[in-house]
């Protein structure tokens, strides 16, 4: 692929929260129309890495770009608005507001890319077809839905942004089987859609079944990147810095 495939790059990432420095020199790219696994045991700094990205750590070093954009000093916001999509670990929808209000709040204006051929475009009903459950239950309040369809919502509601690019952070942690399989059909669909994603994941069988590279992070330093198939052959990567 061409440079002009790389949607987001990070070049010497560092980041901080407060005195305790919890990313080194981290370099990473996503290109258009892939999945990128971000892999790493617990506090391998998977999660601060994604937030680092977007802009939500006080204290960061190093590049970022996204689309052409520095996003090097922005603020989440303004990510956002360029397609840059979050999904966080814990969720954070709105319990009092439906799920049909849930999605209404995240959404933005269609987008183009810079060939000027039009971005994924979400619609209730689109994202109805991707996450049926979610379909069943338009009028309820987030706060009495599981906690895995909790999680489809806060997908949902971030892909009403039409993002170019979506940052999931720990998709398949705490919820059912069903829910993880679930989650693994959406990923596919949405490449099939054109979205990337950049995906910090623990389940090494998940990641497998998604992704096409892997970055693999071990107290807060890139350790290792190869396609995913090749990370999935490695026993003795896999065993010194993802086996628990």
């Amino acid at each position: 692929m061409s440079a002009s495939d790389i949607l987001l790059e990070a070049k010497g990432l560092a980041a901080w929260y407060g005195a305790a420095q919890i990313l080194y020199d981290v370099d990473l790219q996503v290109r258009r129309g892939e999945v990128v696994a971000l892999m790493g045991r617990n506090g391998a700094g998977k999660s601060t890495t994604l937030k680092a990205l977007i802009g939500m750590l006080a204290r960061r070093r190093g590049q970022v770009t996204f689309m052409g954009h520095d996003l090097s000093r922005s603020e989440p916001h303004h990510a956002a608005r360029l397609g840059l999509g979050f999904v966080p670990e814990d969720r954070r929808i709105f319990t009092d507001l439906t799920v049909m209000e849930n999605l209404e709040v995240g959404k933005q204006n269609l987008r183009q890319w810079p060939d000027g051929t039009a971005a994924p475009h979400w619609t209730p009903e689109r994202l109805f077809e991707l996450f049926p459950n979610l379909g069943e239950m338009p009028q309820r309040p987030g706060g009495n839905m599981s906690g895995g369809e909790q999680q489809m919502l806060t997908v949902a509601r971030t892909l009403m942004g039409n993002p170019f690019l979506v940052l999931l952070d720990e998709p398949s942690e705490g919820v059912a089987p069903v829910i993880v399989e679930q989650m693994a059909h959406m990923i596919l669909a949405l490449k099939a859609q054109g979205v990337s994603i950049l995906l910090s994941e623990q389940n090494m069988h998940f990641a497998e079944l998604v992704s096409d590279r892997a970055y693999v992070l071990e107290k807060g330093q890139i350790r290792y990147h190869a396609p995913m198939h090749e990370l999935a052959a490695n026993e003795e990567v896999r065993r010194n810095y993802l086996s628990v």
